[in-house]
């Protein structure tokens, strides 16, 4: 085995054939992709990737994966199977994320580009998760995970499945074993309400920026693991004892979206910069060679190169400043008043609202696995959301309503907004 050292998790164990996947061109890519995008500008130790991101995934799942898979009597080769695939899954969970953040998917092509018809045929724009699935099954990447874990029965369609929570096409039996389908259980790991990239990432960010809002005990999250037959299938379930430390994950997770990706800096500049994508002087190709050219480096280069005032504006770290900010729920009549009164006063500015459903599993009940809570003593099993009242706390929209104008124009906003402030406007 070979070590990895990691600031957050330690020792990073990966075998010889896990380094020529590492090693890969595709997995390469995200080194140049940081994983906050523009956080770095409010706080300047937030430059992690999503490399480091993805090993550190890697690693969360395996453990997750030791319990879960730890619950059956699998043969010594199914049980390795399960995990290898598990823990390749998971690694490749964010190949196909877009440079410069969330915002660059605004310019990604119709998923008919892709030609993924066998996975999804929708009408609809492709997304990160289209393209990771795009590299597994249709790149340089498939042949060499053929070659160096293919006699393992691992290939790049079964690793697309789990990131996509469906069967593989064509390979209905791929996460059979002796009656059991595994695939639910494992999709889970790799996205669900309590996956190993959620666990990663909270505590990962919280350190890269310095706050502390991050924390929550993810051993003894992992040791109250289970896996438990519902409806049917084969599903995650927390024992009852750790569902405090489930709550205080999603309050982990909750106050950094407030305090950290959510930041008004943050979504300063990603206004701008999808200002300067709406140009069309920039696009995401399709094809899954030319989309490997693409991160952060390549962004920054072809904002530089642009005479656009946007890209220029994050080029030179000059954006619009921040004037009011209020938690809204929607554009109401205070806002369209605002905006109108600004107008009038001649001040440039433009008002975004940042707006994230904190828990998107619960909006989409009949549609994704659900995790479990178990209570072994009585022998109950029951949805997460039916167990805690604090969990339906996160059913609500995350809402921040700002309004950013031109720099040189900030004192004379303010000064505008006193004003009227005084004269009861």
């Amino acid at each position: 085995m070979i070590a990895i050292h990691d600031p957050v998790h330690g020792t990073i164990e990966v075998s010889p054939r896990e380094i020529k996947l590492i090693d890969s061109r595709p997995f390469q890519r995200l080194r140049h992709i940081k994983q906050l995008g523009f956080a770095e500008l409010a706080f300047p130790g937030a430059t992690h990737t999503r490399y480091l991101h993805s090993l550190g995934a890697m690693h969360v799942a395996s453990r997750i994966g030791e319990r879960l898979l730890g619950d059956f009597e699998l043969p010594d080769a199914e049980h390795q199977r399960l995990w290898q695939t598990l823990r390749l899954a998971v690694l490749f969970h964010d190949l196909g994320h877009p440079p410069m953040g969330h915002v660059s998917e605004r310019v990604m092509p119709p998923l008919a580009d892709l030609k993924l018809t066998e996975w999804d045929d929708s009408d609809r724009q492709a997304t990160h998760e289209d393209y990771t699935i795009k590299l597994l099954v249709d790149s340089e990447l498939t042949a060499l995970i053929e070659q160096q874990v293919g006699d393992r029965g691992i290939t790049g369609p079964r690793l697309a499945a789990l990131v996509a929570g469906r069967t593989p096409p064509g390979d209905e039996g791929a996460f059979r074993v002796d009656g059991v389908d595994f695939l639910p259980l494992l999709s889970q790991v790799v996205s669900s309400e309590l996956d190993a990239d959620r666990m990663d990432y909270l505590q990962r960010d919280a350190y890269y920026c310095g706050v502390s809002y991050g924390h929550f005990d993810r051993s003894w999250l992992i040791n109250n693991l289970r896996t438990v037959e519902w409806e049917g299938k084969y599903l995650m379930a927390l024992q009852h004892k750790g569902v405090w430390a489930f709550e205080n994950f999603l309050l982990a997770r909750f106050h950094m979206f407030l305090a950290v990706y959510y930041h008004h800096t943050a979504i300063c500049f990603d206004n701008l910069l999808l200002k300067f994508l709406a140009s069309g002087e920039y696009a995401l190709p399709a094809d899954s060679d030319a989309y490997l050219q693409t991160d952060d480096v390549q962004v920054l280069t072809a904002l530089r190169k642009s005479k656009d005032p946007w890209a220029q504006m994050v080029v030179t770290r000059r954006g619009y400043r921040l004037l009011v900010e209020t938690h809204s729920f929607g554009k109401g009549p205070e806002d369209a008043a605002l905006d109108v009164r600004l107008g009038e006063a001649g001040v440039e500015f433009f008002r975004v609202q940042s707006k994230g459903v904190l828990s998107k599993y619960f909006n989409k009940r009949q549609k994704v696995f659900p995790l479990l809570v178990v209570e072994p003593e009585v022998g109950r099993v029951q949805r997460i959301e039916d167990y805690t009242p604090l969990y339906r706390r996160f059913d609500d929209v995350v809402a921040l309503s700002r309004v950013y104008c031109r720099p040189d124009q900030l004192q004379k906003a303010r000064t505008y907004l006193c004003e009227d402030v005084a004269a009861g406007g």
